[in-house]
């Protein structure tokens, strides 16, 4: 019985961190242990609808944190997506079958153009008709995601049903699976973990930042001296804590809240934990790093093969479409 197939794709933004790695890392590095065929997609053509920067240098350092953290690319594809551009081709078949109307009601789009009013792209707009041609280019069973990518996804779904209904069934619908943390907020416990905000901490900091980082972190804020009893369920240090501190939660939650342990304490006991559990990541890290054409070997033999199952899908897009009468 063939594996089912995994897809996901991040855009290159350079070291990674905690919220990327809890969100999305940590999960793809569990699929592909448990026996899935798992593609991992850096796509650089997304990125380019918000700013071009350092595509190159952010690219490396991405992948560098992906392998450090456990992707494997003997078992896993990783590849960066401008290097396959039958993408392209599929997401023009499927522009002409998607109504304008359903990619302007699409909550994601208002949220960027929120973002980025100035900059309202062409490729914004088509930002998930992109995505869909990278799940379905490569007939992924299965996508990983946090709620707020829930949209697009359904979306592809949609798009895949549309093309199957006027072409035939070439095209495979993703299920959708969700996120163990759906969502990761930063240092000030209130916005979604992000570097555009800089209220993150990167998984490969040196102890001594992510220390400074994590005494940033906003607390519970009713408890506005030591002596108060806190209330851990609203608090975000101890939210990280239910990751980092899994022998040592229940200990902390019962403290927290008759105001044995305060808030310095527990912020220096989380810092520990983090830099403790990445410490093999670092060493990892360091030593890929160490061969500057390695990551780009990686992504070469990832191409090939990304490349190989991109061709044979287009083969029977292209019999799909050009065979109607």
């Amino acid at each position: 019985m063939a594996r089912k197939r995994v897809f996901s794709g991040a855009r290159p933004t350079g070291h990674q961190h905690l919220g990327n790695y809890l969100g999305a890392i940590r999960n793809y590095v569990a699929l592909q242990e448990q026996g899935y065929e798992t593609i991992y997609c850096v796509v650089d053509f997304h990125a380019m609808t918000t700013s071009f920067g350092n595509l190159k240098e952010m690219t490396k350092e991405m992948v560098l944190d992906w392998m450090a953290a456990g992707l494997d690319p003997e078992k896993s594809i990783l590849f960066v997506q401008s290097s396959v551009p039958e993408v392209v081709e599929l997401a023009w078949y499927f522009s002409t079958i998607t109504p304008l109307g359903r990619l302007l009601r699409l909550p994601t789009f208002k949220e960027k153009v929120r973002a980025q009013p100035d900059n309202v792209n062409y490729g914004l707009v088509g930002y998930p008709v992109l995505m869909a041609a990278d799940i379905t280019l490569y007939k992924a069973d299965i996508v990983p995601v946090g709620v707020d990518q829930a949209p697009h996804l359904e979306f592809t779904r949609e798009v895949v049903r549309r093309f199957n209904r006027l072409f035939g069934p070439v095209l495979v619908e993703p299920e959708i699976l969700y996120t163990e943390f759906p969502k990761v907020l930063g240092i000030d416990g209130v916005n979604k973990m992000s570097k555009s905000l800089n209220n993150h901490i990167e998984i490969a900091a040196p102890p001594e930042e992510v220390r400074q980082r994590v005494m940033m972190m906003v607390t519970d804020p009713q408890r506005t001296h030591r002596h108060i009893p806190g209330r851990p369920e609203v608090c975000n240090v101890f939210s990280m804590h239910k990751f980092f501190s899994p022998d040592e939660v229940e200990r902390i939650d019962q403290e927290c809240r008759t105001a044995e342990i305060g808030c310095v304490d527990c912020k220096k006991l989380l810092a520990q934990n983090i830099i403790d559990y990445f410490a093999p990541f670092r060493e990892k890290r360091e030593k890929l790093a160490a061969d500057p054409n390695y990551v780009w070997d990686v992504l070469e033999e990832g191409r090939r093969r990304a490349k190989a199952i991109a061709e044979k899908t287009m083969e029977e897009v292209r019999e799909a479409i050009y065979s109607v009468k």
